[in-house]
Parts: C-alpha cells; structure tokens; sequence
C-alpha cells in the first residue's frame, strides 16, 4: 500500500470511530481501545490478529494525542476499555486522581512496553533536502524559508517532546537563540526559553497559534504526515517509528537530545515545558524531559475489563521482538515488564 494511501486509511480510521461509523455485529463485545496516534499502524495490525482468535470481540481503535487520548477517559467521562500511551508518566500524572470526591482513581496501574526517538522527518521535495545531514539539521531548520511542523503540546506528547528536543539542541550545539529560530520566533511575542539552575524553562501560552507561515501545529504528530507529503512543510519533528513506517526520510538525532536515551537522562531533566492550560483539570501542566517511553492500562470503569486485560496481554506478547515501523520493545519480554501501581 502507498504511503498517501495509508495515511488516508489512518485518517478514516480515526473519523469512522469517532463518528460511532463502525457497523458493529450486536452479537460482538465493543472493546474500545484509545492509542496515541504513533501507536495506530501497529496496534491496527495487533487488532486484525487478535480478532482472529477472539472473533466474539470487535477491538474499535481511535487514535489521539496522548494527552487528549487520557482525556477521553478523565475529563469527557467516556467508557474506555483501554488506553495506551506515549509517555507513561502521563498516566500516574493525569489518572492516579479520584473519579470523584472521595472515591477511587481512574486507574491504578500501569505497564511500559515500548520506547521511541524524536528524528527530523521530511521528503526529498523538502527544502534543503538536497543538503540536509545529521551534522547540519539545526542549521537548516532555522532558515527563514524553511517550513518546520510539530504537534500541539497540549494535546500530544510529541508537541512538548519537540520543544525539549529543539532546547536541548541549542545547548548541544552552543548555539544560543537556536530555539527561537527554529520555533521560538514563529510566536506573537516570541516563545524564549528561561534559564534557572541548569534547568531550562518553556512555558507555554494556553493558545499554540503561529504568527507565520514558518511554523505549523497539528493536534497529534500522525496529522503531520499528509501536510509533509502535500509539500506543505519541509521537515516534522517526528517518531523515529511513525517516520520508517510512512517511508520518510529522517535525520538521526544525537543521543545527548533525541529523548531516545536511558544513559541521557539527566541530560533530559534539564529541560521542563509548562503547558499553558488552566481549563483541564486533570493535566499536569509541568512536563519533565525524559526517555521516551509508551504504557498501557485499563481504566476502572472500563465497561469490559476482563476483555481488556485479555487484549493488553495480547500487545505485550506482540511487542515482544522488534519490528519495522513499530516502537522498540522496552524489554525482551514486556509480558514480564514492571507493573507500576499508584502506591509504588
């Protein structure tokens, strides 16, 4: 299948679900499953064969940011039977709170199984792309000609992952005001990082609108796709995974920034991005730079838990080996990986 023609499917996928389009068999249990958008062509595949073994199960997949795929569960009250994300802090962040006053929390619980890196995704339509390397990215994105694309970070955890990425570049590469070349500069007023203590401070307006054409923002990093495939970008700050499975080109990034690390960690700590929400009650609003790692749980008031934990099962054995175009397995066996409660 070509990549337009995937990223056309990925899109109706979403709308389909979203839409309650899904001509489901009454005879059929409906797991709901909400993934963050980068886990949607492997969780598609993970779909089609667990159905094959549990035809009494329709699994219906709808893709969002993660940010927004928690919300779906915290803030608009929805039955969700599972929800897998692409940083697992979020969880215990935005899920280890009561469902009401007093009662119990939303989940409390949650496993990682797999990791992930921010690269510079584009095609060889893009600007510069003639020219472009690992050793001169940074110089490239920050022309003024050059159309860079990330999604919204308060919505997906991509969004707030460029930003820290883009910071720590500028460090890496003792280049000061990089970020605001890059993206900084595309705001009304300027978006400029703080320096305190080592740390690195973004903080966020509650509206992420561009004052130019340099910059585009999209609610998760999937939507950047067709816009990097019409030409209306040149370069995405992407998944490596989302990158290899839509056949992109990519620049690989330094470990020391790519969030793709464990032994950079620390590294990582030193840039926080503060999102500007006040209205959503449930999101953490300060956001830590750290290894980029996905988590899996079953909220507590999933109207089929038992098929749920039957279909999480079901993903941990699939991540079980690397694949192509699929986040890294984080552990040779994520069957057996760490569960994290909410009193550990």
């Amino acid at each position: 299948m070509s990549r337009p023609a995937t990223l056309v499917m990925i899109a109706l996928v979403v709308l389909a679900v979203s839409a309650g389009c899904t001509g489901t068999d009454p005879g059929r249990t409906v797991l709901t499953v909400v993934p963050a958008g980068s886990l949607l062509v492997p969780l598609e595949e993970i779909e089609a064969a667990f159905e094959s073994q549990h035809p009494e199960i329709d699994v219906q997949l709808e893709g969002h940011g993660s940010i927004q795929a928690i919300r779906q569960v915290t803030d608009l009250g929805r039955s969700i039977d599972v929800v897998a994300v692409a940083d697992a802090s979020l969880i215990p962040d935005m899920m280890y709170i009561p469902m009401r006053e007093g009662g119990e929390n939303y989940t409390d619980w949650y496993i990682p199984f797999a990791k992930n890196e921010i690269v510079i995704a584009y095609t060889d339509r893009s600007t510069g792309a003639d020219e472009i390397t690992a050793g001169n990215w940074y110089q490239v994105l920050a022309r003024p000609d050059v159309r860079v694309g990330f999604s919204n970070p308060m919505l997906d955890a991509c969004g707030y992952r460029a930003l820290m990425v883009t910071a720590l570049a500028e460090e890496h590469y003792g280049e000061p005001g990089l970020f605001e070349a890059i993206i900084g500069g595309s705001f009304d007023p300027p978006l400029r990082p703080t320096h305190t203590d080592g740390v690195t401070m973004i903080t966020l307006p509650e509206r992420m609108r561009p004052a130019d054409e340099k910059l585009a923002i999209r609610d998760g990093s999937i939507y950047l796709l067709s816009l990097l495939d019409a030409g209306g970008i040149d370069y995405a700050f992407e998944y490596r995974s989302v990158a290899e499975e839509h056949g992109l080109q990519w620049i690989n990034l330094p470990p020391e920034i790519n969030l793709g690390s464990a032994e950079h960690a620390d590294d990582y700590q030193r840039v926080h991005v503060t999102l500007g929400f006040e209205r959503f009650r449930s999101i953490g609003r300060e956001r830590i730079g750290q290894p980029i790692v996905y988590a899996i749980t079953v909220p507590r008031n999933a109207p089929h838990p038992d098929e749920a934990q039957m279909f999480v099962d079901f993903v941990l054995d699939a991540f079980g080996e690397k694949k192509a175009g699929w986040p890294e397995p984080v552990s040779a066996k994520p069957k057996t990986a760490t569960v994290y409660h909410a009193t550990d």
